[in-house]
């Protein structure tokens, strides 16, 4: 684990003074992925550290939470909901295309390319027959370093303006985090998605209405906080995975490719309708992870608020609909088949 963590030191702070957009989640992952395919040892690092990370990233967003964002959440609901819409829709046509090129079954190439949680859509496809665990691994790992590492360099250009302040380390801080992470804990317990990022969140906009002030968040915590989650998603692209059929691995790029382009143009729509910026349209519609995408908003200073509860729609979206929907269909194709035979 120590390992792990000066590479990712290393590449935060090569990164850094490249000034490439958040360096500290970007540099660790390029430093890792690439320590990989030359060091023949192990190398682990600990979910935990990364739970830590979305935790201060989670009470982050809280503090800057725009509780009037609240009062238009009814016509926000509409718009999220046709988005995520035409998002499933082109994900599925992608895989049926995708899976006539590079020969995968279509049940593996539709979990690869509908952009979920990772573990949630990993979960899901464990339980499934006939499909194939290691490209669907594939997919989704490639989608969420790809949007990772590509967006950063779309939305650098619209960069807004913030002056520096020196926040200090507080006593306040530390017992607020020790709060949220024992809040996310039980949150963890009764099952709640996402529970490390969204029950800080929750609990920091509830005490927003308390009688006391709480304490920001300094940037050299939420750039550790980049680190310990960049480390973790480094460590996802194994060496082993290039060693699939090169249809698969051509199948991937252009999934997530072709994603990052239709989210591109419908952040244009979301831009010109709700009258956002085009950096907080483009993080509130790319498929990325919520964590990273509410991170690099953050970093450019777009509306945090709107990147947040656009993502966590789109999370709930897949968990709540289209996952029992496909399990439905896949059910009922087994049936029909068995019905045949």
């Amino acid at each position: 684990m120590l390992k792990v963590f000066l590479l990712a030191v290393i590449g935060g702070y090569v990164f850094s003074l490249l000034h490439i957009p958040i360096p500290w989640m970007l540099g660790p992952i390029f430093s890792i992925i690439t320590a990989q395919f030359f060091y023949k040892g192990t190398l682990s690092w600990s979910s935990r550290l990364q739970d830590i990370g979305i935790v201060i990233v989670g009470i982050a967003i809280g503090e800057q939470f725009n509780l009037s964002l609240f009062r238009s959440t009814g016509i926000l609901v509409v718009y999220m909901f046709l988005l995520n819409m035409i998002l499933i829709a082109s994900s599925v046509a992608l895989a049926f295309v995708l899976s006539k090129w590079s020969k995968l079954s279509l049940k593996s190439m539709i979990l690869g390319t509908i952009p979920g949680g990772l573990s949630q859509i990993l979960l899901f496809a464990e339980e499934e027959k006939n499909v194939d665990l290691a490209a669907i691994t594939y997919f989704q790992i490639v989608r969420l370093l790809l949007v990772v590492v590509v967006i950063p360099f779309i939305v650098s250009g619209h960069i807004g303006s913030k002056a520096a302040v020196n926040i200090p380390m507080s006593y306040s801080l530390v017992l607020l985090f020790l709060l949220s992470w024992g809040f996310a804990y039980v949150a963890k317990r009764f099952k709640m998605p996402i529970a490390y990022f969204l029950a800080p969140i929750l609990l920091v906009i509830g005490l927003q209405f308390a009688p006391f002030h709480l304490a920001p968040v300094p940037p050299l915590v939420m750039n550790g906080a980049q680190l310990l989650i960049g480390a973790q998603i480094g460590l996802m692209l194994k060496p082993h995975m290039v060693k699939l059929p090169f249809r698969y691995l051509a199948a991937g790029i252009l999934s997530s490719v072709c994603l990052i382009v239709i989210t591109y143009g419908t952040s244009f729509i979301v831009s010109y309708i709700l009258n956002f910026s085009f950096a907080t349209s483009f993080l509130s519609t790319a498929p990325g992870g919520l964590d990273q995408m509410v991170l690099l908003a953050n970093a450019i200073h777009a509306d945090i608020s709107v990147v947040s509860i656009f993502q966590i729609f789109r999370l709930l979206f897949i968990f709540l609909f289209v996952m029992p929907a496909l399990r439905f269909y896949y059910v009922f194709l087994a049936k029909k088949t068995s019905v045949r035979i």
